[in-house]
């Protein structure tokens, strides 16, 4: 019964001009019909606990049985999410104005809620004075980039940027991050943030699931829903170990940046072990949630978060991979 409702919940939400994109594709691979294709999704939804899409995605149209179930889909992160991350504990991860207070100190840009603003005007003032010369205005329960708006902080003052934010309902305001020269050289258009999925054991120690690095492609944002890369760093080296990978099954992967033409594989990440370092503290913190996704930025001065997510992506968690990694979950499922 579950796992029809999760079917209703893909349908409802399915990118159909995707979907015909990835059969068209998919049916040039393997010679197989769509019709055919799409009849062993739908099978998949149910068996493997996957989504519609994810069948693509995950390539199952090129894999056996014993290969579709090392995936972990959608029905199965879900589920497997809400034990570790209840919903009552989760809010410090969901809300960021939250986030921003629990783990101030691993922060190393600004960060102030549409409240602090309007009791503080200080506050802005600090803001509309920082280095970059730009302002990011949020929603504080915003995903994957979504209502993000960049702005150039001299076109505003201190009276008119509490009336523009709640116009258009915006509840917080982050300075613009500058990226580490190393990731800019790499990828200008945007801020290039790592991803580290952590967990913790029944001991509360805490386990690396995986390392990667989002890397923009001519994009102001880099999280590949917006059409960008991740590839696989290395959790001891901090390097980059494979090539970069889409979502868009479409598209083939990159060993050196179409645009910059740097290198990918061997990118070395800028402070590593301070990067590492900082995750493992900020991840026995709040041990209440127990599965964490953390963003990351890199600046000349160091690593700092971004956000933490109960809900992290299990697509750029295996696609970088190019394998299903649920067996790293199996451990800690209750």
């Amino acid at each position: 019964m579950k796992r029809i409702l999760y079917l209703g919940y893909y349908l409802k939400n399915l990118d159909w001009k995707k979907l015909q994109s990835f059969l068209e594709y998919a049916s040039k691979k393997t010679k197989k019909t769509k019709i055919s294709l799409l009849g062993d999704a739908f099978y998949s939804v149910f068996k493997y606990n996957i989504s519609i899409l994810e069948y693509f995605q995950f390539r199952f149209f090129e894999q056996n049985t014993e290969q579709r179930k090392t995936w972990a889909g959608t029905g199965y992160m879900f589920e497997y999410q809400l034990t570790m991350n209840p919903k009552k504990e989760r809010i410090i991860l969901d809300d960021k104005r939250r986030f921003f207070k629990e783990y101030q100190k691993y922060f190393v840009h600004q960060v102030a809620s549409l409240e602090e603003m309007k009791n503080n005007p200080e506050v802005i003032q600090q803001l509309l004075n920082n280095p970059s010369g730009k302002i990011v205005f949020k929603v504080s329960d915003g995903k994957c980039g979504i209502a993000v708006q960049v702005a150039k902080a001299k076109d505003f003052d201190v009276k008119s940027i509490v009336p523009f934010m709640e116009k258009n309902q915006f509840d917080m305001i982050e300075e613009f991050i500058v990226q580490h020269s190393e990731l800019n050289k790499l990828s200008p258009s945007g801020v290039n943030t790592v991803r580290i999925f952590t967990q913790l054991d029944k001991n509360n120690e805490v386990i690396l699931l995986g390392c990667r690095q989002r890397i923009s492609v001519n994009s102001s944002v880099d999280n590949m829903a917006a059409g960008n890369m991740a590839a696989v760093i290395d959790e001891n080296s901090g390097k980059i170990i494979d090539a970069g990978i889409y979502s868009d099954i479409t598209k083939n992967v990159e060993i050196i940046h179409p645009i910059t033409n740097v290198s990918i594989i061997g990118f070395q990440v800028p402070f590593w072990n301070e990067t590492i370092k900082m995750v493992k503290e900020a991840a026995i913190l709040h041990p209440q949630n127990r599965s964490i996704g953390w963003d990351i930025v890199i600046t000349e001065n160091g690593p700092g978060f971004i956000e933490g997510n109960h809900d992290w992506c299990k697509l750029l968690w295996q696609l970088p991979a190019k394998k299903g990694l649920k067996s790293l979950l199996k451990p800690h499922s209750k």
